[in-house]
């Protein structure tokens, strides 16, 4: 490799370096054909007057500060490894020489003219629209780190019809050929980028992200499109910060930019923008801590670039989207075995050498080991220089490649048009290129296709890398994933998260969340003004669960299930009824069954004695009818314990109307006969026709027929049916009779209180009339508990639930029950048994009132 520097010769003599940034080209090869290279090696900060002096060269002023892009350089190496090969191949230009000018392209509109003027020119001192080259060597110029560049370097090259072929990012802008109809991007395209970066948030569940991009049309359109993915898949935005692409703004803001992301609520921030826009990130003020801040950086920033060693910790554990590429044979062999000494005339070289390995440019160098021109490039550290192929080194050797494989397939061309009479057919201009370019493909050394043409370009392919910077200020890039959107749903994106080493603060996975997740149990409550992203948490209503985390809303469970106390899962409920294997069952069927049995006893007690004058005298058959009433009255309350079904639902209130039915008119009938004993004793009262001993009968079966003509049209119409309460008591379901029609029940209730109160009120005016038999008094007593058990029964019964409705009734049946057999059976049964000598007809005729015979209502 044949290079050499355009500088004074007196500097070459004296092997001290140049002032780099004021000579273009920095490096050149002679060839046959040449291509121009542009590339980013250095920065120099821009002064305020330098656009005044533009065209003016100043060999003696001082050298200006610049920064190394250590980096960078590998670029510079693809290139020279490209030529190289191609010049070694016999198959591709043969007998042509490639040779190259390498320029540095600067973040300033005027150094960028500056270099492309002196490129069209030929010299390092230039005049406009003259060339000093003797012959049409210059083919094409590669170039264009950052869309910016590339437009300001086409504003003069598309003058001269000149192919500039892009190896920077991929740019829909660039793409148009109206506006740059001789610009060509060899970079893949990007498009799917912000998908696979959105992918990772929804992976790590981060949802509260902030982005920085450059301030140009890339960074805009970056920021618009991954805001959509962002709002598909529920991810806010915390801010949006935009890095100023000129140099003069850099030194404007870089004191306040990244302290201004560093106080931000996002853990997780998104950095899109090339090597040169983010520049600013480099040169910013780090803070003295690391920060608990994710980095996701995008494949065209190499993070790894910094100015001072030390400063890589506030990046440590970063994530970024490199390309990912296949890899170049021998290039890695071709990095180990370029030093100094073997290209001693490449004063670019000893200059990046001595800059890389921290070497003062003296003979006397204390670190002489290390800065021997005999060292070689795999002991720098990361942040220097990469033995990996970085992306724009692979797309730099495949542009160079197919600028190789257009001239040779215009050399073919001409070859076959070749005359004898025209020798001019081999000249070959630049302007001709352009039709074998956008026509070129081919596979490279590594495999993979390659077109020129942006319509045909590849979708990128993304390695995931992990940057580790470790406490001895080295590090390193570990890849943790890929993203190939090509690949089917599901196999497109992996990452291995045990693999990931994230920043100093913590081994586990950060939560980039605006607030923290919702637990099962509780749902999400917005925060007016606020992104979706931020919320509060509140428990879910009573009877509702919610089973996901982060649930928008809580959902209630099924009739058949209840929410748990976390309310977070739904749990069968129980089903019930008041069964007689519980206590409340137990005790009320031994309540029931004992007073069935006092009642039968009371009987047997009556008939046993129904000649004695007692019996005799209330009416023996009213008497016997109520007794067998009020046992079937206690019976039937067993109809309301045990697992309902349809037939105990259609018994349980029609058997009790009826046998409750029976009772109150046979104590109406009681009533009524004693009342007319008295009335009807005048002589001449026309009341005496109703006193035969039938009427009584009559009473009790007209009484008893209409409540059971209304239980046939309450079965008839709206019948009980067995129903679940699933709402009456929580976590249970209960097994009860549904009346059917509320309307009927309360009507045969209603026919129940007026019998009832009828009666009550004609034992009411009776309870004076003399007779030591007169049972009227004890018949109002018992009425009037009668109506307040039932009158207490109703206010109860409507404010009661589930099984309580039904216990209820029961006690209701059974209190009322016992009190119309205590308070009118218990006091003859006293005086039968335990007073007998109450119980003679003697007795009846010393007590018999002086208005006449006692009328007992049966024969004597």
């Amino acid at each position: 490799m044949s290079l050499f520097l355009q500088i004074p010769g007196s500097a070459h003599k004296t092997k001290k370096l140049p002032c780099f940034h004021k000579i273009n080209p920095i490096v050149s090869q002679d060839g046959d054909l040449v291509i121009g290279i542009f590339l980013s090696l250095f920065s120099v900060e821009v002064n305020s007057f330098m656009g005044a002096k533009l065209f003016e060269s100043l060999p003696n002023k001082a050298c200006k500060p610049y920064q190394w892009l250590h980096k960078n350089y590998q670029q510079a190496l693809a290139a020279m490894f490209a030529i190289q090969e191609i010049n070694k191949n016999p198959n591709l230009l043969p007998n042509i020489s490639l040779g190259f000018h390498l320029y540095n392209t600067y973040h300033s509109d005027e150094r960028t003219l500056e270099s492309s003027l002196q490129w069209l020119s030929g010299q390092g001192q230039f005049l406009p629209n003259y060339s000093y080259m003797e012959k049409e060597k210059s083919m094409a110029v590669i170039g264009g780190t950052t869309s910016a560049l590339s437009v300001q370097m086409g504003t003069l090259l598309d003058l001269y019809k000149f192919p500039q072929i892009s190896f920077g990012p991929f740019d829909s802008i660039l793409n148009d050929k109206i506006q740059f109809p001789f610009l060509y991007q060899m970079a893949p395209k990007d498009s799917s980028l912000q998908q696979g970066v959105v992918r990772l948030m929804v992976y790590f569940k981060w949802n509260w992200v902030g982005l920085v991009a450059s301030d140009d049309m890339r960074g805009e359109e970056f920021i618009w499109e991954i805001r959509r993915q962002m709002a598909k898949n529920d991810v806010c935005v915390s801010f949006t910060e935009k890095i100023p692409v000129s140099e003069r703004r850099y030194m404007e803001s870089h004191e306040t930019f990244m302290p201004r992301i560093i106080t931000s609520s996002a853990k997780v921030i998104v950095i899109h923008g090339d090597t040169d826009s983010l520049m600013i990130l480099r040169y910013s003020q780090v803070p003295l801590l690391p920060t608990e801040k994710v980095w996701i950086a995008t494949s065209h920033w190499d993070i790894t670039m910094r100015p001072l060693y030390s400063e890589g910790n506030s990046f440590h554990g970063a994530l970024i989207f490199s390309y990912l590429t296949s890899e170049i044979p021998g290039f890695k062999t071709f990095l180990k075995v370029v030093t100094p000494s073997k290209y001693p005339d490449d004063i670019l070289l000893r200059g990046f050498w001595l800059s890389a390995f921290r070497c003062p440019d003296s003979p006397e160098n204390a670190e002489q080991e290390i800065c021997s021109p005999n060292a070689s490039l795999d002991i720098l550290p990361l942040c220097s220089f990469d033995m990996a192929m970085s992306g724009l080194s692979y797309t730099i050797y495949n542009t160079i490649y197919a600028v190789a494989w257009a001239l040779h397939e215009m050399l073919m061309r001409k070859s076959e048009k070749k005359s004898m009479a025209d020798e001019d057919n081999l000249v070959l201009h630049s302007w001709q290129l352009h039709s074998f370019l956008k026509n070129t493909q081919f596979n490279n050394s590594a495999g993979d296709l390659v077109f020129v043409d942006e319509k045909r370009n590849s979708e990128a392919h993304y390695a995931i890398m992990n940057y580790v910077f470790f406490p001895n200020e080295t590090d390193a890039l570990v890849k943790v994933g890929q993203f190939v959107s090509n690949d089917p749903l599901g196999q497109d994106f992996t990452i291995c998260e045990d693999a990931i080493v994230w920043g100093w603060w913590d081994t586990m996975v950060p939560r980039g969340v605006c607030s923290d997740s919702c637990d099962p149990g509780f749902r999400k409550i917005p925060l007016e003004g606020q992104p979706v992203c931020c919320f509060d948490c509140s428990p879910c209503p009573e009877g509702e669960i919610s089973s996901l985390m982060d649930a928008e809303h809580c959902m209630k469970c099924p009739e058949d299930k209840y929410p748990n106390k976390q309310r977070d899962c739904c749990i069968p409920k129980a089903v019930t009824f008041l069964s007689v294997k519980e206590h409340l069952g137990m005790t009320l069927t031994c309540m029931a069954i004992s007073f069935s049995l006092l009642t039968a006893l009371v009987l047997s007690v009556f008939v046993k004695f129904q000649n004695t004058p007692i019996v005799k005298a209330n009416n023996r058959t009213l008497s016997y009818t109520l007794l067998i009433s009020l046992i079937f009255c206690f019976l039937c309350s067993l109809l309301f314990i045990g697992h309902p079904s349809i037939v105990t639902c259609l018994l349980q209130q029609t058997v009790f109307a009826v046998v409750f039915t029976v009772a109150v008119s046979s104590i109406l009938a009681k009533t009524i006969i004693v009342v007319l004993a008295f009335r009807g004793i005048r002589p001449g009262s026309k009341i005496r026709m109703f006193m035969h001993p039938r009427v009584s009968i009559y009473v009790v079966l007209i009484c008893s027929g209409i409540q059971v003509i209304f239980c046939g049209i309450w079965l008839g119409t709206y019948p009980p049916f067995p129903e679940a309460d699933t709402h009456s008591e929580y976590g249970h379901i209960i097994i009860r009779c549904n009346e059917g029609s509320t309307f009927a029940f309360y009507c045969i209730l209603g026919y129940m209180g007026f019998l009832a109160l009828a009666t009550f009120i004609v034992a009411f005016l009776a309870r004076d009339l003399p007779d030591t038999f007169n049972e009227a008094k004890f018949i109002t007593f018992s009425m009037l508990v009668f109506c307040s058990v039932w009158a207490t029964f109703l206010p109860t019964y409507q404010s009661s639930k589930g099984k309580a409705m039904v216990t209820v009734e029961i006690f209701s049946i059974l209190a009322s029950s016992a009190g119309l057999l205590g308070c009118i059976f218990i006091p003859k049964c006293y005086v039968i048994l335990l007073k007998p000598n109450r119980n003679t007809q003697e007795q009846i005729k010393n007590k018999r009132d002086s208005r006449g015979k006692f009328f007992s209502g049966e024969d004597p």
